[in-house]
């Protein structure tokens, strides 16, 4: 796993954006910090890591957290979407 410097004054909008998804349904199921790192196997301390977004996280804790959140990571990244501007179309070379 690994984690930003505590030293980066900005934090990576992706792993706040993530931190805050995670905290908000966390809190909508009721449990704690605690008892929600406890159902994931992660711990409490970089839990609070997460929701804060100071930890880029390996594939695998992130599945844990969306199952313990009890939802398909993809309800769970939908949430999560941008809405896409006027993206350039790649063009193809003949």
């Amino acid at each position: 796993m690994v984690k930003t410097s505590s030293s980066d004054k900005q934090k990576a909008s992706e792993l706040v954006a993530f931190g805050e998804a995670v905290r908000r349904r966390r809190k909508d199921l009721g449990y704690s910090q605690e008892a929600f790192g406890d159902a994931c196997g992660i711990d409490r301390s970089y839990m609070g890591g997460i929701e804060r977004g100071e930890h880029n996280l390996a594939l695998i804790n992130i599945l844990k957290i969306i199952e313990g959140l009890g939802v398909q990571p993809s309800e769970f990244f939908k949430d999560m979407d941008k809405p896409i501007g006027h993206a350039r179309k790649p063009t193809r070379k003949s």
